[in-house]
């Protein structure tokens, strides 16, 4: 059974294009953290007008992508992303969670 959870992140201004290629370049054992956790169709979308980013993801496990801080891994990409992203005090990104309003299958 998979769980469908989205969240909205903030990118500063500007950096859009840095923060695509960062992504495309993921690294190897931070996707596979993520795999083992059960996470997939991870996706993030950008809005320009507002520089929100909009991500969706599936998870079989307990945790989504953004319980998974207590990794060093984790750790290592949220800090490598703090210079872009809006954060919190741990370099966390600024995530909130999205109610699901509909869903078609």
């Amino acid at each position: 059974m998979h769980k469908r959870l989205a969240f909205k992140m903030k990118v500063n201004p500007g950096v859009i294009e840095e923060y695509k290629k960062r992504h495309n370049n993921l690294w190897p054992d931070l996707h596979k953290l993520l795999k083992d956790a059960g996470i997939s169709e991870y996706s993030i979308f950008f809005d320009e007008e507002t520089n929100y980013l909009f991500a969706f993801q599936k998870q079989a496990g307990d945790q989504g992508s953004q319980d998974l801080g207590q990794t060093e891994i984790v750790k290592r990409w949220w800090k490598f992303m703090a210079d872009i992203m809006e954060t919190n005090p741990d370099n966390s990104p600024v995530s909130i969670p999205l109610e699901e309003v509909f869903f078609m299958e």
